[in-house]
């Protein structure tokens, strides 16, 4: 299976590629291919991709997924909390991962050397098997700016580097997880004019769950901002989706969203040119060449016609896990 042909997937070959990788997954990863035989799907009978098994994304947890045997060049973790079970996500080849946000980022935001990229992460610094931390990590690199850079808890140095970055007139990316962007926006609130704010979701327990509107809400006011970013990604998956304003997604092209049932795991909407969808979100990310692909997660979303998309919250009895995204 050619992982080239990943990164040019379009609206009109992603199916005839997504069936591709089910094939190599099917035939390469045990676990997937032993969980599509439990339920009676064998692999010549798929011929659509609404008929794929989707992997319920607790597997991570519990098994090793790979596609095919190998020595990982990375293995991520959740953050998750002291009492639960973390997933991992064995990565054969850094370099798909890097290509994959690489590739993402110059699609939603443009040239990554115009960019000073300021990444405020504390909770995920104090490990080293994040992969959001790996990618800012990347980003700060390539950005080529003497200014980017991580800061765990030194807000004052912080917002003394925004302030020269804003006289400047520096386009300048904050990502941050979002308790620290708000402790940040209470300590030090300030105009800015050419910074973005993308939040990555997660409170950890450091403040009370509020919803995205009410923490964009808050960030907007502090900053006097019209729009607050956002990203949405996972340790399972290898590519991530970006939100201009108001909690609305837009996916890369190898990566898609489908909607299934909440209480019938198996039953996906159909899709229609006309009407939204809601319900449990399943996650097609070609980038997982190497682990599996099709994952059932435990959010709850809405599916818009033009294929962007909410995250309403998690489901019911799901675990809490570090970078839940806000209930909406």
């Amino acid at each position: 299976m050619p992982r080239n042909s990943i990164f040019t997937t379009n609206e009109t070959n992603f199916e005839l590629i997504a069936l591709e990788v089910f094939r190599f997954q099917y035939e390469q990863n045990t676990v997937y291919r032993q969980y599509c035989q439990s339920l009676n799907r064998a692999m010549d009978a798929i011929d659509t991709i609404e008929k794929i098994p989707f992997l319920p994304i607790q597997f991570f947890k519990t098994h090793t997924i790979t596609a095919g045997n190998f020595t990982p060049a990375a293995i991520f973790e959740s953050s998750g909390t002291t009492q639960s079970i973390n997933s991992k996500h064995l990565v054969k080849e850094f370099s798909v991962y890097e290509e994959s946000f690489t590739t993402a980022f110059k699609q939603f935001y443009g040239n990554i050397e115009d960019w000073c990229i300021v990444a405020l992460l504390p909770s995920y610094l104090e490990r080293n098997n994040s992969s959001l931390v790996m990618m800012a990590e990347n980003l700060i690199a390539q950005s080529k700016n003497d200014n980017s850079g991580f800061y765990l808890n030194n807000m004052d140095q912080l917002k003394n580097t925004l302030v020269q970055l804003e006289h400047q007139q520096q386009k300048t990316l904050l990502i941050g997880v979002t308790f620290a962007l708000l402790d940040f926006a209470e300590a030090y609130p300030m105009k800015l004019k050419h910074t973005t704010i993308m939040e990555t979701g997660g409170m950890k327990g450091r403040r009370k769950e509020i919803t995205r509107f009410e923490v964009h809400s808050l960030l907007q006011q502090a900053f006097q901002l019209t729009n607050i970013h956002s990203e949405y990604g996972m340790t399972e998956l290898l590519s991530q989706a970006y939100s201009y304003s108001n909690g609305i997604f837009n996916s890369p092209a190898w990566m898609k969203i489908l909607i299934r049932e909440e209480d019938d795991p198996f039953a996906l909407h159909t899709t229609t040119s006309t009407q939204s969808m809601a319900g449990a979100v399943n996650i097609i990310d070609l980038a997982n060449l190497y682990s599996c692909s099709f994952i059932a997660t435990e959010d709850a979303g809405k599916l818009y016609p033009n294929g962007s998309f909410e995250i309403l919250g998690r489901l019911d009895n799901t675990d809490i896990r570090g970078c839940s995204l806000m209930a909406l």
